[in-house]
């Protein structure tokens, strides 16, 4: 052990990062700024007080260099190059494989959906690939009546330990790869750990098919079937009825603000009156509406009226009728034009010709039919949004990739493309596995391509791509850096030797791993494995050991996102899909860690000989 002096920038960083770690862990405040106000922060101190190491000068633009660091383009490459194979369809046939043979052979096509998922997820951004599977699941245990809290969990994880096996299988591989080879450790190639996470993921997969099922609680569906649905209809007005001579606004008074008023029809033309309070009301007016049907016949007697559908009189004789009408529940996933911005900033009605009848959030409904307020609610990854319409506009709307349906009934859609981005994104991994060119390079190539053939449109790519997702990775990489050269990083390291004082070199390699994955379920696990990575690489400097092995446990400790809903984005899907609560990923997540942990202390040490 040697001793580190460390002066103000080393304790600033420090105090910074823990800073960063507490702001990336609440929930209520948007990852992005807290990247850019950490960035902010490390930026102008040291630009006001200047450092000098024993490298030179570390000078405040040195931190923005992450805006062109070769791990972040290869990241955002990659992002939109998956963006290419779920335009395209590219792979919805595997999801159409899987729906069909599930009903042969449920456990078996199980156990091949969770080694499909983990599979895809070592070359293409699991996100896309959960997306793909979950309509599928949820189908499934509707017409198996299995649980779907028995499968939608076991599959978002099996995506997650197949990204761990390859240096593309998640940005988080990239930049660990990447900030460890600036520090001068061999740059690892695509497949060098393949086996031991292969190994590792095995197991877990073993247990996510054998155990979770058997030990998951029962969750109900989102919604039950029974939801009362809702319907546009006409309310005409009679001559003598409440209505007649009142303004709109006394008319929904008479409702006690019930009456949800689409537009107003008058004369025989059918002449579309804006719906404004003091507009009055007249014999033969008809006001277009919505609401259940138990609900509009008593409207109909509150304000005297009748009520008519497409023309028809609506009575016992001929009720109220829901033809080509679907219910739907769809997801708002990361990237969609619906993050960040409400309902009707997006104009979701008009687009897509759907009723919103509820969104849910945090296990709980924000808004039940005949509520006003679900469109002023600023939408989320992961929350869901319950709609009807026609089977066309549901189709439709799953074939914009802006939301995931959790209902897998209509068609997947599927371009005549989609060979040509399989082409591309094959063309990519095997031009980075074989070293012919750097992955950033033939990723980025792959993008021209994608855009040359008309797989993707520049709006497309630039959907792709997460603010979020580029501000951490630019604050993550910058604090890292600041850490390594104010000699936080070897302080932090020292105190870690220290600490672990008389254990054998595999324990302080496993102790490392271990507070990794605890820390990625609690923050960004792209932060925790850049923080992470200058430190093993001094662990392993301290203690005269292959830095490679201390770098792996880094990288594969920050990809144990188990634990909790918010350690990884696809966790949130997973979470409102299936209706689970926290506990539930405690339950299944805290014995999958510990499973993988102990194999991968098992098997590092193994292969690297110590």
């Amino acid at each position: 052990m040697v001793d580190v002096a460390v002066g103000f920038h080393a304790y600033f960083v420090m105090a910074l990062i823990v800073l960063a770690l507490v702001l990336f862990s609440n929930e209520k405040l948007p990852i992005a700024s807290s990247s850019l106000f950490i960035l902010v922060s490390l930026t102008l101190v040291f630009e006001w007080f200047p450092f000098s190491g024993e490298h030179g000068a570390l000078h405040s633009y040195e931190f923005l260099t992450g805006f062109g660091h070769r791990a972040l383009v290869a990241v955002c490459a990659l992002m939109i190059a998956g963006q290419g194979l779920v335009r395209t369809g590219a792979l919805d046939p595997i999801g159409r494989a899987l729906a069909h043979y599930w009903s042969k052979s449920p456990q078996l096509v199980f156990l091949l959906t969770l080694v499909t998922g983990a599979l895809l997820s070592a070359f293409v951004n699991n996100t896309p690939i959960v997306i793909l599977l979950l309509p599928i699941l949820i189908t499934v245990s509707i017409k198996t009546g299995t649980s779907a809290s028995s499968l939608l969990m076991p599959v978002g994880f099996a995506t997650l330990m197949g990204g761990m096996s390859t240096t593309i299988g998640t940005s988080t591989n990239l930049l660990v790869v990447s900030f460890a080879s600036e520090l001068g450790v061999r740059e690892f190639d695509m497949f060098d750990f393949f086996v031991p996470a292969i190994l590792a993921s095995s197991v877990g997969i073993l247990y996510l098919w054998l155990v979770v099922p058997r030990i998951m609680p029962h969750r109900e569906p989102l919604m039950p079937t029974t939801s009362a649905r809702i319907f546009t209809a006409q309310l005409r007005i009679r001559e003598g009825g409440a209505a007649e001579g009142s303004t709109l606004a006394e008319v929904i008074g008479m409702t006690d603000g019930q009456l949800e008023v689409i537009e107003i029809l008058r004369g025989k033309e059918g002449v579309k009156l804006t719906p404004l309070p003091d507009i009055k009301i007249r014999t033969d007016d008809v006001i277009v509406v919505r609401d259940t049907p138990d609900n509009l016949k008593k409207l109909e007697a509150l304000v005297g009226a009748r009520l008519f559908s497409s023309d028809k009189r609506v009575d016992d004789d001929h009720p109220l009728k829901d033809n080509d009408q679907q219910i739907a529940e769809v997801v708002v996933v990361p990237g969609s034009v619906l993050e960040g911005r409400t309902l009707k900033e997006a104009r979701f009605t008009d687009r897509y010709h759907l009723l919103v009848l509820a969104l849910h959030r945090a296990n709980r409904w924000k808004n039940q039919p005949g509520k006003r307020h679900t469109d002023e609610q600023k939408l989320n990854s992961g929350d869901v949004i319950l709609v009807q319409g026609s089977k066309e506009s549901i189709k439709r709307l799953k074939a914009s990739r802006n939301v995931m349906v959790l209902d897998a009934s209509t068609d997947l859609a599927r371009s005549s493309k989609s060979y040509i981005s399989l082409g591309i994104m094959l063309f990519i991994i095997l031009t980075a596995a074989s070293g012919l060119l750097p992955i950033e390079v033939s990723a980025l190539t792959g993008v021209f391509l994608l855009l040359l053939t008309g797989c993707l449109r520049w709006r497309d790519a630039t959907r792709a791509l997460s603010a979020p997702v580029i501000l951490i990775i630019v604050t993550s990489l910058a604090m890292g850096n600041a850490l390594l050269e104010t000699g936080g990083a070897a302080y932090l390291a020292n105190q870690y030797v220290s600490l672990t004082h008389g254990w054998s070199p595999t324990a302080i390699m496993s102790g490392l791993m271990m507070v990794m994955a605890i820390l990625t379920n609690v923050v960004s696990n792209n932060a925790a494995a850049v923080i992470g990575t200058p430190i093993a690489v001094s662990i392993a400097t301290q203690l005269g050991l292959s830095a490679e092995a201390f770098v792996l446990a880094v990288l594969f400790g920050a990809n144990m996102s188990f634990a909790t809903p918010m350690a990884y984005q696809t966790n949130l899907l997973v979470m409102n899909a299936g209706n689970y609560r926290f506990y539930d990923f405690v339950k299944v997540g805290v014995p999958l860690t510990i499973l993988m942990w102990i194999v991968f202390t098992l098997l590092l040490p193994w292969l690297y000989n110590f």
